[in-house]
């Protein structure tokens, strides 16, 4: 008895709602095929317009999945099964997902904001987060730098891209600045004349950009020589040590006083 009562409910939907769902066959199986088809325009779209490679799959797989739902909501519809309790579902879940990984998402966020406007780029030297280095890494979720005594510093995106990112070489030239103390009883024109000499022979510094030796201050025991110099960021710190020690012993040769300590 039971068996023929479920034999007619289900005749009784087939007669129906047969035709919604061959109409919802029919919408299924072109939809399937439409998605097909954008997935390669998507992909032949992004890389015309240039979308970061770490981008590409994920905004690939988002409108594909959200594609893919908009087509079983739309069949869903056509033979009359309602979705209410399912949209119930999902948005419990999203909250409680969100509520757990809201530390993650935000680390995501940053990274898709990092790799669409691009504030620094693979190789770019960054000092971030109080870490200095080479950036060699760019992921959704974190970045790598690379430190000069090459230690591996490991970022998350969401840090990263709300605070302060000093990007060393993106202007592709950098200016290194030290100071030189000396006596009182010092040749001034003489002093800056050797530290002119040594900077004219580095090869590192760049010359098309200007060199600047002067005096800067005057303290009890000594007085002050700023140098600033443009190079290659990649050199910084071989050209600081290059110059310095150059600047040093050419003035120690020439007999240029240094002040005495203690007094």
């Amino acid at each position: 008895m039971k068996l023929e009562k479920i034999y007619d409910r289900l005749y009784n939907w087939l007669v129906l709602n047969g035709p919604n769902v061959i109409i919802a066959l029919i919408v299924l199986v072109i939809g399937l095929w439409v998605i097909k088809m954008l997935r390669s325009r998507i992909r032949q779209r992004m890389s015309r317009r240039k979308v970061h490679s770490s981008l590409q799959p994920f905004f690939l797989s988002l409108s594909i999945t959200g594609l893919y739902v908009l087509l079983i909501i739309a069949v869903m519809e056509i033979v009359n099964i309602h979705i209410t309790i399912f949209t119930t579902i999902i948005g419990a879940f999203s909250v409680a997902a969100g509520l757990a990984l809201s530390g993650t998402f935000q680390n995501f966020a940053g990274g898709v904001l990092i790799l669409l406007l691009k504030p620094f780029e693979i190789d770019d030297n960054i000092v971030a987060q109080g870490q200095d280095g080479k950036v060699v890494s760019i992921q959704i979720f974190y970045t790598v730098l690379l430190t000069i005594d090459n230690k591996t510093i490991i970022i998350p995106n969401g840090k990263l891209f709300n605070e302060v990112i000093v990007n060393v070489s993106r202007e592709k030239k950098r200016r290194l600045d030290f100071e030189v103390k000396l006596s009182y009883a010092a040749d001034i024109d003489k002093a800056k004349q050797i530290m002119l000499d040594a900077i004219a022979a580095n090869k590192a510094v760049l010359t098309d950009f200007p060199i600047r030796v002067g005096l800067v201050g005057l303290e009890i025991d000594s007085i002050r020589f700023t140098i600033n110099v443009w190079i290659d960021p990649a050199d910084y710190l071989t050209v600081k040590i290059a110059l310095m020690e150059k600047i040093i012993k050419d003035l120690g040769a020439a007999g240029v006083a240094f002040p005495k300590p203690g007094i």
